[in-house]
């Protein structure tokens, strides 16, 4: 089964979503054959490298709130997230473009899934924990190697455009699907979760897409008196 997850690193949602997965995964009885793929989705494809301020005062010069207010909407979430194991101060995060950590994460799928995986992980947690601005080149240059990613690798992706083709491509499908927000959750291509779900859902989809990937045989029962005799165990009618 392939679950790909639409989502983007500076997206709050995302990582609440991903832990939420996660759960669901862990209860699936089927888990170890379920392949996970996280695609790319730029809230604001147009973002500053940095933006200058911390978020509580982007989003008061943004919504025409004071800074107080916007703080406290922060600290709601940060509130959310601690019920799901994570530590945020969304208040004093450093948002900026996330277009190359996007093109990072493809470089890691490259290599293999478990180190696509991991960076992602790593993106995340490094900004909404660690605080740290996730657009920079420095920033993401060691969290990718320090992910498991090729020195020389990570700095000809930051250098250049690889993989901008590819972050695009999940763009234009995520658009394709229906995805207009983030997390989006698309099973086998055939269903398809917006937002982070509560792991109940998501198990529940898990297991139905399970079921339609693997019907159940429908057993169709002869007349006993006829010749369709069957062997059991070490012997047979006859």
């Amino acid at each position: 089964m392939l679950v790909e997850i639409w989502s983007d690193i500076v997206c709050p949602w995302c990582y609440i979503g991903k832990r939420r997965f996660e759960r669901a995964l862990e209860e699936f009885e089927h888990a170890d054959q379920v392949e996970v793929q996280w695609r790319s989705f730029e809230l604001d494809p147009h973002a500053p490298l940095r933006r200058s301020g911390n978020m509580a005062e982007h989003l008061a010069s943004k919504y025409g709130t004071t800074v107080e207010e916007a703080a406290e909407r922060l600290a709601q979430m940060d509130r959310l997230a601690e019920k799901e194991g994570l530590t945020y101060d969304l208040a004093h995060t450093k948002g900026g473009n996330t277009f190359a950590a996007h093109r990072l994460i493809h470089l890691g799928y490259e290599k293999d899934a478990a180190t696509g995986a991991a960076l992602k992980e790593a993106l995340l947690e490094a900004y909404f924990v660690d605080l740290r601005p996730i657009a920079e080149p420095a920033v993401l240059q060691e969290i990718a190697v320090r992910a498991g990613l090729d020195p020389d690798d990570v700095v000809e992706v930051l250098q250049g455009d690889k993989f901008a083709a590819e972050v695009r491509q999940d763009e234009t499908e995520a658009a394709s699907l229906g995805c207009n927000g983030v997390p989006f959750f698309v099973f086998d291509r055939a269903f398809a979760v917006s937002g982070a779900q509560d792991p109940d859902t998501m198990l529940a989809v898990l297991r139905r897409t399970w079921d339609r990937a693997h019907p159940a045989l429908e057993r169709v029962e002869g007349d006993p008196s006829s010749s369709g005799s069957s062997c059991d165990d070490d012997s047979c009618s006859i």
